[in-house]
């Protein structure tokens, strides 16, 4: 793994050959009624349709394929509850390689037969930080494997980096992009390909009210940790990486953020209105818009649709 300042126009472009045998090209979606409330054009980039069902696919992917072959036959590893959990699992199983995933005893049953499904082999541990990094430790120790981050790691966001590189190579000239953040990959991989594809779009990252660390950190000039998260937006829980930190710092015009009723009503537009699967936590940044409409007014504004992988018994409207 490098640095971060390595990757540019060139690294984004490669990496995204690298992945295109493990990943779907997402599509972009509009909707006249969503454009009509907005008061702006929106291009939603869906990758609720990504492998895996989340933009995590391509970070993995990238994380992999660049292991040594000598790195790759002993595996990787990881502790994850979400989407990167069975990405990983994906990747590693398209390689041939085996994959340890760490997930606390309380991860949905569904997220642990994804990561089954997919080859990954699930070592459970206490539902607490500490239990889960003390698990992974001894599973890379005891199988020589890599540890592949689910954001806090060049490769990864390098991946994340080949979704907004997709909007570019379609011809889009946007006023501004927008892309949820929790640890913060795909929005400082959304900003690093926008400097180097579009350095005219502004990038804006859109984050629950109750799982702010991202804007307080933003606005701080520091990092300042989550505690005590508390959102409907599940994916975005877990506090901003150091790397994504730096680039975000760098790379991005602002973080907005939305409260949980906002981020239910944003989702439950894009149920009626697009007739497709979100996520919460992919309705964030059209929350975030439709909330500060002027903002916004006339201009033209893609919006990344991070993951569908949503429990449909679940549902928070009816």
């Amino acid at each position: 793994m490098g640095k971060w300042q390595d990757i540019d126009k060139q690294t984004i472009k490669e990496t995204r050959a690298r992945i295109d045998h493990m990943i779907h090209w997402t599509p972009l979606l509009r909707s006249s009624a969503i454009n009509k409330l907005a008061g702006c054009q929106v291009f939603f980039k869906c990758e609720n349709f990504q492998k895996v069902g989340a933009f995590k696919a391509r970070g993995a992917a990238n994380a992999v394929l660049k292991l040594s072959a000598t790195d790759r036959k002993n595996g990787v590893a990881t502790h994850s509850s979400g989407n990167h959990a069975a990405a990983l699992a994906r990747a590693a199983a398209e390689a041939g390689i085996p994959a340890y995933i760490v997930m606390p005893s309380t991860a949905p049953e569904i997220k642990k037969q994804a990561v089954r499904e997919y080859g990954g082999q699930i070592f459970e541990c206490a539902p607490n930080l500490q239990a889960r990094e003390d698990r992974l430790k001894a599973l890379v120790k005891s199988y020589q494997a890599s540890f592949i981050p689910p954001y806090d790691h060049c490769d990864v966001i390098e991946g994340q980096a080949t979704c907004a590189f997709e909007i570019f190579e379609e011809g889009l000239s946007l006023d501004v992009l927008m892309a949820p953040v929790g640890g913060g990959g795909l929005l400082s991989g959304t900003a690093l390909a926008s400097q180097f594809y579009s350095p005219e779009t502004a990038v804006i990252g859109a984050e629950p009210e109750g799982a702010d660390d991202a804007k307080r950190s933003f606005k701080a000039g520091k990092r300042i940790p989550m505690e005590n998260p508390d959102t409907i937006a599940d994916g975005l829980l877990t506090s901003l990486g150091e790397i994504n930190f730096e680039i975000i710092s760098h790379h991005v015009a602002d973080i907005l953020t939305a409260n949980d009723e906002e981020i239910i009503a944003a989702m439950k537009l894009i149920y009626e209105r697009m007739k497709i699967v979100i996520e919460p936590s992919c309705a964030v940044p059209l929350a975030v818009l439709l909330k500060n409409k002027s903002l916004f007014q006339g201009k033209e504004v893609g919006i990344i649709l991070s993951g569908g992988n949503v429990d449909l018994s679940k549902l928070p409207f009816g």
